[in-house]
């Protein structure tokens, strides 16, 4: 359940740039995405975040920066070593010029 709302706050976010707006509200929530927001924050992808009721249902208002072309979650699980993550890495990801990848 919580890579499909991991997920679903990425696809708002990623529409919410195609419109040009100023903020997205993601809700659901969980402290999963809250982190992913968090190192999004630091790399300077989005400006900010604010989390309004965590210990309930709760939404995160996101502040865009306009830097976000296109972000998704793989929704499926997958056990990898962690020698051959450099080589899944190169298989699915499109460019090593401007894709990250955060593994939890």
């Amino acid at each position: 359940m919580g890579r499909r709302i991991l997920n679903d706050a990425l696809r708002t976010m990623v529409n919410a740039e195609r419109r040009e707006k100023a903020t997205a509200n993601l809700q659901p929530i969980s402290t999963v995405m809250t982190s992913f927001l968090r190192i999004m924050n630091d790399r300077g992808y989005i400006k900010d975040f604010q989390v309004f009721d965590p210990h309930r249902v709760g939404k995160i208002t996101v502040e865009l920066q306009g830097r976000i072309k296109d972000c998704r979650a793989l929704t499926y699980r997958q056990d990898i070593r962690a020698k051959d993550i450099e080589q899944y890495r190169l298989r699915m990801l499109p460019t090593r010029q401007v894709s990250k990848m955060e593994i939890t």
